[in-house]
């Protein structure tokens, strides 16, 4: 249904060209015909010059609507906040960004479900994983993918001096059995009893998970759920969506590769934005450009992400363009 959609979009963005290069065509006619009518004349110049306008914006949306699409763009996802350094005011700031992010994805009308996470111990998060369902999520949200970084005055600062902080956001697509192939002599598991609240059962048996992949040496620890079972095939979820990010990074990163790319490395690494309290602004690097830090904790996140979407389109056009000159 997706796909009839797009290709919807494609007919009906070329109907409405072809209908207005007959409307060109007549116009050019009238200026033609109007003869020594100077208002004839005028008003014909005008409606050709209005049309021609119309016409050219069409261009560039066709052009748009035909490149190569990422496969995954339709697909739900995992976005995971990890605090970097920066200790105890990292974490805070990974609840920020939890909250940003939770404001954004209810404006979109998204379904947000937190996975798993690890309190930190004077606010914030250690590690925060969220579920998200909707329309078009990781067509948006993998544009988030890196390192964020603060710039403020903590509360427990007593000099008022401005402290850098980090916290690494990564962006799983929801994949299955199909899409990743795991060797289950490559994982070894644990379990253990979880902590924190949710009665007797959650101390008394052993329903966390500790989850190694051998290979890669990524570690997962599930508690969020009352099960065993349930934390298992949480556990194996994320570790999916990991090693599908990698394979997807690997793919990104040799086709920026061929294609020059200039919108960041792309990296998992990269410092892509760094929120500015004392000017009340967030600079988003890719872009060169800065944004209202009240806008961005409002959950205003959507000018940054359209921004770095049509660049990454100018850039595959202009890739196009090179390519079809050779």
């Amino acid at each position: 249904m997706k796909d009839r959609s797009q290709s919807e979009e494609v007919v009906m963005a070329y109907e409405e060209y072809a209908q207005l290069d007959v409307e060109l065509e007549g116009a050019q006619e009238l200026f033609q015909d109007a003869g020594d009518d100077a208002e004839m004349r005028e008003m014909a110049r005008a409606e050709m010059k209005e049309i021609e306008a119309r016409m050219e914006v069409l261009e560039e949306e066709i052009k748009i609507l035909l490149l190569p699409k990422d496969p995954n763009d339709d697909r739900n996802c995992m976005l995971e906040i990890r605090a970097g350094t920066g200790g105890s005011e990292a974490n805070i700031f990974a609840g920020d960004l939890l909250d940003i992010y939770r404001k954004f994805m209810s404006n979109e009308g998204w379904q947000v479900k937190m996975i798993d996470s690890s309190s930190g111990d004077d606010g914030g998060y250690k590690n925060v994983v969220l579920e998200v369902k909707g329309d078009k999520v990781y067509s948006k949200l993998k544009w988030e993918a890196g390192v964020h970084r603060v710039q403020r005055v903590p509360a427990t600062e007593t000099q008022g001096r401005v402290h850098t902080s980090t916290a690494s956001v990564a962006i799983m697509i929801e994949v299955d059995d199909v899409d990743v192939k795991i060797d289950q002599k490559d994982i070894e598991m644990s379990t253990m009893r979880s902590g924190g609240a949710g009665g007797q059962n959650v101390n008394k048996v052993e329903t966390a998970v500790d989850l190694l992949h051998k290979p890669t040496g990524i570690r997962i620890k599930c508690t969020q759920e009352r099960s065993q079972l349930k934390n298992k095939e949480l556990a194996m979820k994320m570790l999916m969506g990991k090693l599908y990010d990698i394979e997807i990074e690997k793919r990104e990163a040799e086709e920026r590769a061929r294609r020059g790319d200039q919108i960041g490395t792309g990296g998992r690494s990269e410092k892509i934005r760094t929120y500015n309290w004392k000017d009340s602004r967030v600079s988003e690097h890719r872009l060169g450009q800065n944004f209202p830090l009240q806008d961005i904790l409002g959950g205003g996140v959507g000018p940054i992400i359209d921004g770095l979407i049509a660049k990454d389109q100018e850039a595959k056009l202009k890739q196009l363009s090179e390519d079809s000159a050779m």
